[in-house]
């Protein structure tokens, strides 16, 4: 099986691009699950070569609030 590799997000999970519509088009983030001590899973923005907490996997609305707000942040910087 293959799938879609970006040289700028080198993890080997499944990536989820969400896009925020409205102002700006180019505003997005990149979310993965990573497992975490414990052995819990977690949701994480992908960055360049790391990764950003976001959430514990197992509640996606309120990682979804999480998402939202942070697309909102990138939207509209000078409002917050």
């Amino acid at each position: 099986m293959n799938f879609y590799r970006d040289d700028r997000f080198p993890f080997r999970e499944p990536l989820l691009w969400i896009y925020a519509s409205g102002v700006a088009e180019d505003v997005g983030v990149v979310v993965g699950v990573r497992p975490v001590a414990g052995g819990r899973l977690v949701y994480c923005e992908a960055l360049r070569r790391r990764s950003r907490f976001l959430f514990p996997c197992g509640d996606a609305e309120a990682a979804a609030e999480r998402v939202g707000r942070l697309l909102r942040h990138r939207m509209f910087p000078a409002t917050w």
